[in-house]
C-alpha cells in the first residue's frame, strides 16, 4: 500500500489515465498527482470518434470524461500537448521533452496504442487517415458528404463503423481487407458474413482477398488506393484501420518487462513495484482464461485503472471482470462478451434475417463467449454465465422460446 499523499505522475491523458485519477481521488488519494497527455484536449472518450463524432453528434466537450475544471479542484496538474522523453527509475523522475522533469512515487503508464501505418507508396499523402484521436477524427469528417468516396483500407469494427458513418453523410464507402472476411481476427465467419451483407445493402463496396500495394495522388492528396491486381479505387480519402500497436516504447527504453505491450499483474503493476501499467499497452492475466492478452477496450481500461487506483490506495482490488466490447453500425448493437478460446462449438440463437440474434461460443456445457446483436438478454446472461463457468443446457440455450433466465437456472 502506497502513502496517501503519495505523488503520482500519469502518462497518458486518454481513457485510462483519466479515469485512474478520477479513480484516486474517488478512492481518497490526497497527494498530487500530473497528468501528462500529448493531445491538446482533457481525458475524453475515444469510441464515439467513429460514430457521433464523424456525425456531428459530439464534440470535444461533450465527450469529456470531466469537465477541465475538475482537475483544477482536485489536485491534477494538467500537462497537454506534452509527450516524454525519458523515464529515470533509478531518480523517480519523468522528463518531458520541454526539459522539465517531474518526480513521482508511483508512476502510472496509460499510453495507450498508436494506429498501424502502412509502408507504401503514397502513404504520406493528404486525405491518407487514421482514426485514433479526436483530431484524426475531424480530419475525417472534413473528407465525407454527398458525392464523397471513402476508401477503408482494413475490415475491422473502426473500419466497419467509418463506413456507416459516412454512408449516413451521404458519401460513398469501399472497404478494402485483405483476408477473405471482415473482422477475420476479431469475430466467427457467421457474424462476418452477416455484417458484410447488412453494409452492402445499404451501399458499400466490399474488396475482400485484396491486397494494397499503394496510393495514388494528385498534387499532394490521394485520389485512389492501388490494388495487388494493378486496379486503381477512386476516393477523396483513404482510412487505413489495420490494427494498433502498443506504446511500450518509454517502457522498453526504462527496462520493464514487455513483451507485445507491458507485461502487468493484476494490479496492473510492472516489473517495477512503483510503477503500473494500465490500458491498450498492457499485457495482462486472464485468469479465466489462464492467458495473458492485450486488451483494447474501454471496459479494459477501465478495470485496469479501478486495479490501478485500489493498489495505490489500499483498498481490496475490484472482482474480476469478464472482457466486453461493443460496436454501433446503422440500427445494430453488437455487444460481445469474453473470449472464445478453446471453444469446441458454435450455438446460434436468434434469427440472423431478422437481425436479432446471438452466437455462443462453447466449451463443453460451458460459454466462453458470446456476440449478440440487438439481443441484450444473451449478451448481459451470456456474460455473467461465462463468468460464473456455470453449466448450461446446450438445447436450451438453442430455444429461443426458453428465456436466458430459464437458461441459467
Amino acid at each position: 500500500m502506497a502513502d496517501l499523499a503519495s505523488r503520482v505522475v500519469i502518462v497518458g491523458a486518454g481513457h485510462a489515465g483519466g479515469s485512474v485519477a478520477a479513480f484516486l481521488r474517488q478512492y481518497g488519494h490526497t497527494g498530487p498527482i500530473d497528468l501528462i497527455g500529448d493531445e491538446p484536449l482533457v481525458p475524453y472518450q475515444r469510441p464515439p470518434l467513429s460514430k457521433a463524432w464523424l456525425k456531428g453528434e459530439a464534440d470535444a466537450d461533450s465527450l469529456s470524461l470531466k469537465p477541465a475544471q475538475w482537475y483544477q479542484d482536485n489536485g491534477c496538474a494538467l500537462h497537454l500537448n506534452a509527450t516524454v522523453a525519458g523515464l529515470d527509475r533509478a531518480a523517480r523522475t519523468v522528463r518531458l521533452s520541454d526539459g522539465q522533469s517531474l518526480a513521482y512515487d508511483i508512476l502510472i503508464l496509460a499510453t495507450g496504442a498508436r494506429a498501424r501505418t502502412l509502408a507504401l507508396p503514397g502513404a504520406d499523402l493528404a486525405g491518407v487517415l487514421a482514426l485514433r484521436t479526436a483530431a484524426d477524427a475531424e480530419a475525417l469528417k472534413a473528407c465525407l458528404g454527398p458525392g464523397k468516396r471513402l476508401a477503408v483500407v482494413g475490415g475491422g469494427y473502426v473500419g466497419l463503423e467509418a463506413a456507416a458513418s459516412a454512408r449516413a453523410l451521404g458519401s460513398e464507402a469501399v472497404i478494402i481487407e485483405r483476408e477473405a472476411r471482415v473482422l477475420a481476427r476479431v469475430a466467427c465467419p457467421m457474424l462476418s458474413t452477416f455484417f458484410t451483407d447488412y453494409h452492402q445493402a445499404r451501399g458499400v463496396t466490399f474488396e475482400l482477398s485484396a491486397g494494397v500495394e499503394g496510393f495514388e495522388g494528385q498534387d499532394g492528396r490521394v485520389t485512389g488506393v492501388r490494388l495487388a491486381d494493378g486496379r486503381i479505387l477512386a476516393c477523396d480519402a483513404a482510412l487505413v484501420g489495420v490494427g494498433a500497436i502498443p506504446n511500450d516504447e518509454i517502457a522498453q527504453a526504462a527496462g520493464l518487462d514487455c513483451k507485445g505491450g507491458i507485461l502487468v499483474d493484476a494490479e496492473a503493476r510492472t516489473s517495477d513495484p512503483a510503477i503500473f501499467a494500465i490500458g491498450d499497452v498492457t499485457q495482462r492475466p486472464l485468469p479465466l482464461y489462464d492467458r495473458t492478452v492485450r486488451l483494447e477496450s474501454v471496459p479494459n481500461a477501465l478495470e485496469q485503472a479501478k486495479q490501478a487506483a485500489s493498489a495505490i490506495t489500499g483498498r481490496p482490488g475490484p472482482a474480476p471482470e469478464v472482457p466486453w466490447f461493443w460496436s454501433d453500425q446503422y440500427d445494430l448493437k453488437l455487444q460481445i462478451a469474453g473470449l472464445p478460446f478453446d471453444a469446441d462449438t458454435i450455438l446460434v440463437r436468434g434469427d440472423p434475417a431478422m437481425a436479432k440474434f446471438a452466437v455462443f461460443h462453447l466449451k463443453g456445457d460451458q460459454i466462453q463467449a458470446v456476440e449478440a446483436v440487438n439481443a441484450a438478454p444473451e449478451f448481459m446472461m451470456g456474460r455473467s454465465l461465462i463468468g460464473s463457468r456455470k453449466a448450461i443446457s446446450r438445447e436450451r440455450l438453442a430455444n429461443p422460446s426458453v428465456s436466458m433466465k430459464e437458461v441459467a437456472a
